[in-house]
């Protein structure tokens, strides 16, 4: 049987499933005129982070891979750069590389035009020009092996491992069986299955790739011995143990369960994009939503599918995020922001498989222009960046 999607194809070969007018603030400082840009023009969205200025060099380039990969994610269309006009970050850098995907970009520099009132109207007429010039864009027909899937738990308990996650890691088998691909990160969140996810790793657990899954998990340790501190005091968080989560151990075994039976290609930065790679990868990244659905999105996923049993809503701005809840009480309670009701499986009601054939179904609807039900609520606003140095 063959899977398909209905998504735009882009000038550089990327399909997206969505088509959207990025407005990207280089720097803190051009958040406030980007999102009154936002807020005018439809067919906009903004990535509005906390960075840009007065960081280590290292951060100041992450940040400006970080929204240069943004901007060329195939769930972009076009893209108005917000520059004030002073920051750390290579904003021309940035310009030069969406372009060079083949997509429409603008800039507008904020001290250059006078000021916020003359930024905010030199925006609006770019953002509406854009939007219209790529307005006309159709979707077409494309198969599954092109689909880039970034998945992720959040908010979990005790139902996740038991049932959303399982239900994620039987797409994500599926998909990458049928020839595309899957990335899965929260680094924070092997620690104590490490062992597990480099015995899956091509080459096995002495192989590049294998010890590169330890390094990253080492190196994200050390970060938090760095300033004194165990990681293990904030993981798992107060609302994974009071969903019954006893220790990082046990919530790493649930994590990882989402990242299905495949072997494991290789391990990806957190800037990094995944061009054309095939199979199930990993990122280095944190837990923490709003970093990690950045480092995902510009990592070129074009759809998040993510697990949660006590009730993650929020999503990202380009990136449409597909909530499986595992917990049936949760649904209940949440069911305008959850999108698949997992907790038939620990209800006895479903089996793994019969609910994940049904988040596959759901995955190619979103796919195809379906909203999940954060993007329906507008519950995408809250996105960083992960940076690795002190504000100075």
């Amino acid at each position: 049987m063959s899977y398909t999607f209905k998504g735009y194809r882009r000038k550089n070969g990327g399909v997206g499933s969505r088509n959207l007018v990025a407005v990207i603030p280089s720097v803190i400082c051009a958040n406030d005129v980007a999102q009154a840009i936002v807020r005018q023009v439809q067919g906009t969205i903004g990535y509005f982070h906390h960075q840009g200025c007065c960081q280590l060099p290292l951060d100041l380039k992450r940040v400006t891979d970080v929204l240069s990969n943004l901007g060329q994610s195939a769930n972009i269309g076009a893209a108005l750069i917000v520059s004030l006009g002073c920051e750390g970050t290579d904003h021309e850098r940035i310009v030069r590389e969406i372009a060079a995907s083949g997509k429409p970009v603008e800039i507008i520099r904020i001290q250059e035009l006078g000021g916020t009132s003359r930024a905010i109207q030199a925006g609006i007429d770019a953002a509406q020009k854009l939007v219209m010039e790529i307005s006309g864009l159709q979707r077409e027909t494309v198969d599954a092996s092109e689909i880039i899937m970034s998945i992720k738990c959040g908010a979990s308990d005790t139902t996740s491992g038991l049932a959303s996650n399982a239900v994620i890691g039987y797409v994500a088998d599926k998909l990458v069986d049928l020839g595309g691909t899957v990335i899965f990160g929260e680094t924070t969140e092997f620690l104590g299955g490490e062992h597990i996810l480099a015995n899956r790793a091509v080459g096995g657990p002495d192989g590049p790739v294998g010890q590169k899954i330890y390094e990253i998990v080492n190196r994200m340790e050390n970060r938090a011995k760095a300033v004194g501190e165990d990681m293990r005091g904030g993981q798992p968080t107060p609302g994974n143990i009071e969903g019954g989560l006893s220790s990082i151990e046990e919530k790493s075994l649930g994590a990882i369960v989402k990242s299905g039976h495949r072997p494991i290609q290789g391990v990806l930065e957190y800037c990094d994009r995944i061009d054309g790679r095939k199979g199930l990868w990993i990122k280095d990244a944190p837990g923490r939503e709003p970093e990690i659905l950045t480092g995902m999105a510009c990592t070129g996923a074009q759809v998040m599918m993510f697990s949660t049993g006590r009730g993650a809503p929020q999503g990202f701005p380009s990136m449409p995020v597909i909530k499986i809840c595992g917990n049936p009480n949760t649904y209940e309670r949440m069911q305008h922001d959850m999108d698949l009701n997992a907790g038939r499986i620990i209800l006895g009601e479903k089996s793994i498989e019969e609910v994940g054939e049904e988040a596959f179904d759901l995955l190619l609807e979103v796919l195809s222009g379906q909203m999940t039900k954060n993007e329906a609520l507008c519950y995408f606003g809250s996105m960083d960046i992960f940076c690795l140095g002190p504000v100075i």
